[in-house]
């Protein structure tokens, strides 16, 4: 079966696309290895073993070969207990897990914005503002740590989080499962679930299940899978500039992102160009590891379903995906995008925009409402504990 697999194919043919100009800054800083595959990064990343070869048509050669080899399709829906997963996405969606009844999982990550929100920073208890933008939940499994620091290793290690957030939930999972069992339905739901009901672990495990199970797949994948039609012609051009660009070199893997912690910032300095106050969300995964060398170094997003999830970056400072695009080719890439190019790359981009499952979203009726809207106040920043 023919497939772009060597690393030294995949280079070389990167260097004549790209040009040794463009490609020696990301060998020194920021997107660095140009090996594909497999994902680049500083954990597993996705393993490329289901790549399928591609029915027929002309894109076995130059950068749609190279796009082919280094992202896969999502793979098929994971059999989960349907029991576990209806309770996960009644707990996700249900205000009853924060300390006023105000604020659920699905503030913000709503399943109507890809997953994310649309505010530029998350809006938590009390009405208080967090110090960073919410990434999208959708596809999350795929990612190879969680969180824009990486500080959670699995959904399970990061679900915990924003219930103890003082500035997202402001509750406890302790107190969380009070409230549960003052609850006669998630009573009888959890024990559907579990042998040993309403518990802290079982919470979590819940609500990760469902987060599990919110895979879209796209018009991309079949384009992956070999339908060289499922992509139009502006979409196709802006997947060859994605490539030819270098954009592939960072954003790879099942989720296009989520393999590898990159600096924000790689080739010019993005935040004396912003001009506004450094924030402590800005040192990025430095707030972890207290290393110099991780300072402004963030897990690399998702581009799954990135067309509806603006305001972008960690900081969503960007409100449209055109903006986006030129910042992060100026910024990572040190290009300066044309006004065609930008619009062939968002077209792709738009192309990743994938198919919620039939039963992602909770029935009519199904969760009650938040308590009241939370007046928004100015908030210090604080630990980031929580989902973001």
């Amino acid at each position: 079966m023919k497939r772009v697999t060597s690393w030294m194919k995949n280079s070389v043919s990167l260097f004549a696309l790209v040009g040794a100009g463009a490609v020696a800054p990301m060998l020194l800083t920021g997107c660095g290895d140009l090996y594909l595959p497999p994902p680049i990064g500083n954990g597993t990343g996705t393993p490329l073993t289901n790549y399928v070869e591609p029915i027929a048509g002309p894109s076995l050669e130059g950068p749609l070969a190279i796009l082919r080899s280094a992202v896969a399709p999502v793979p098929a829906a994971v059999a989960a207990s349907p029991a576990k997963v209806s309770l996960g996405r009644r707990l996700f969606h249900d205000p009853i897990l924060s300390g006023d009844n105000t604020v659920s999982c699905a503030s913000c990550h709503s399943l109507d914005h890809g997953g994310a929100e649309s505010r530029v920073t998350s809006l938590g208890i009390h009405g208080q503002v967090g110090p960073i933008n919410s990434p999208t939940v959708l596809n999350a499994r795929f990612n190879f740590v969680q969180f824009w620091d990486g500080r959670a290793a699995d959904l399970r290690e990061q679900a915990a989080g924003p219930i103890g957030n003082p500035l997202e939930m402001g509750s406890s999972v302790e107190a969380a499962v009070t409230a549960l069992n003052a609850n006669p339905q998630y009573v009888d739901l959890f024990r559907a679930a579990y042998t040993d009901g309403v518990t802290g672990p079982n919470l979590i495990d819940a609500i990760a299940t469902y987060e599990e199970t919110l895979v879209t797949p796209s018009r991309f994948d079949r384009w992956l899978k070999g339908d060289e039609h499922a992509l139009r012609a502006d979409e196709r051009a802006g997947a060859e500039l994605f490539v030819s660009t270098g954009c592939v070199t960072c954003h790879q893997g099942v989720n296009l992102g989520g393999t590898s912690y990159q600096r924000m910032g790689s080739v010019r300095n993005y935040f004396a160009d912003r001009a506004t106050p450094l924030t402590d969300a800005d040192n990025g995964r430095y707030n972890r590891t207290h290393n110099e060398a991780d300072r402004h170094f963030f897990k690399v997003p998702t581009l799954r379903n990135v067309g509806l999830t603006g305001p972008y970056l960690h900081d969503g400072s960007r409100a449209t995906l055109d903006e986006t695009v030129r910042v992060m080719a100026r910024y990572q890439l040190g290009r300066d995008l044309t006004a065609e190019q930008v619009t062939n790359l968002v077209a792709f981009l738009n192309a990743l925009t994938g198919e919620l499952p039939p039963n992602a979203r909770p029935a009519p009726g199904e969760v009650p409402a938040p308590a009241a809207a939370p007046v928004v106040v100015a908030a210090a920043e604080p630990e980031h504990r929580g989902h973001h």
